[in-house]
């Protein structure tokens, strides 16, 4: 009898133990209603295009069951959506994509927000700054332009950005002070708004990050200077992105790139941000992420855990001192 018995409980322990063994593949967590995708710019910007593109991506290749909507939550130089996402605590269905206004925001806001507020999921890709003039301007060179700042008035040329005190106004800056002279910088909601001006010839430049104008360089219409980072794009595709030279190389000390990362609620457990990372390099695979990386001339640099978390920190420190150098902390 008490062997029966000890077999049956030996029994029972290596079926609960088989159990156990594959409950998680069984139980393995994924979305079970629609996923909300936050943008916290306007629409047409490098972030909004990005975004659509892949929720597009996921939908046409079933990455994922439940469906993804794109929400735009740009109000307050985006500390709408970033606000949503940190008082979302453990929504497990709300993720948002990055730009440097994770950073510039807070700092020159003072809106009570911080990256570490949210959690961290992957950095998708580095984005880049171009110092674009319409086409019909007289500037062939990025030394042509800085040479004309430096020989107008102050606020005589006017330099259209997304948002104030944000990535596009810290590079605006950065080329005045190369210059010894003021731009008039003029913000608008989204990089797609600010390249149609650039089109309509109502500004001078723009920085547009390179998704934001390709297709208005491609008509014709913009004409690229510079970009703003340490070597040549490498990005290969129906636009010559190699052609344009280093800002540096044409004697402009500047260099910036951008963060086109994910983050979601805090609170949410270890196993739903693994799933978003395989979620997005899934959408890496496919040709359609390749092909926007080309168009787009994103540098590629995929992180997440602890790497991308000492990515974003070191960031953080970067932008507060940049921040600070162009006067636009928020008053204490």
């Amino acid at each position: 009898m008490k062997l029966a018995k000890s077999l049956a409980v030996a029994a029972l322990t290596t079926a609960l133990t088989s159990l156990a063994a594959v409950a998680p593949s069984w139980a393995e967590w994924k979305p079970s209603k629609t996923v909300e995708f936050i943008i916290p710019a306007g629409t047409g910007g490098g972030a909004d295009q990005m975004a659509r593109m892949i929720q597009g991506v996921i939908q046409k290749h079933q990455l994922m069951d439940q469906s993804m909507v794109v929400i735009n939550k740009s109000g307050g130089a985006g500390a709408e959506g970033f606000m949503d996402v940190k008082e979302s605590d453990g929504n497990e269905h709300k993720i948002i994509i990055t730009l440097s206004n994770l950073f510039t925001t807070p700092l020159a806001t003072g809106v009570p927000f911080s990256w570490e507020d949210l959690t961290p999921v992957s950095m998708l890709a580095l984005d880049n700054f171009i110092l674009w003039v319409n086409s019909e301007s007289p500037y062939q060179t990025a030394t042509d332009y800085i040479e004309a700042v430096k020989s107008g008035a102050d606020s005589q040329f006017k330099m259209a950005g997304t948002g104030s005190k944000q990535e596009d106004q810290i590079v605006t800056v950065a080329i005045e002070q190369v210059a010894g002279k003021k731009l008039t910088y003029v913000p608008f909601k989204g990089g797609g708004d600010v390249a149609k001006q650039l089109v309509g010839g109502h500004i001078d430049s723009t920085v547009n990050n390179p998704i934001e104008a390709v297709s208005f360089w491609q008509a014709g219409n913009v004409r690229p200077l510079c970009v703003f980072a340490a070597s040549r794009i490498e990005a290969q595709g129906t636009a010559k992105w190699q052609d344009i030279p280093t800002c540096k190389e044409a004697g402009v000390e500047i260099e910036y790139q951008m963060l086109r990362g994910i983050f979601m609620s805090p609170g949410v457990s270890q196993e739903v941000v693994d799933y978003y990372v395989d979620l997005f390099q899934k959408v890496r695979e496919t040709q359609e992420w390749k092909d926007f990386m080309a168009k787009g001339a994103f540098t590629q640099t995929f992180l997440s855990g602890d790497d991308y978390k000492k990515w974003v920190a070191d960031a953080a420190v970067v932008h507060k001192d940049l921040m600070t150098k162009a006067g636009f902390l928020a008053a204490n």
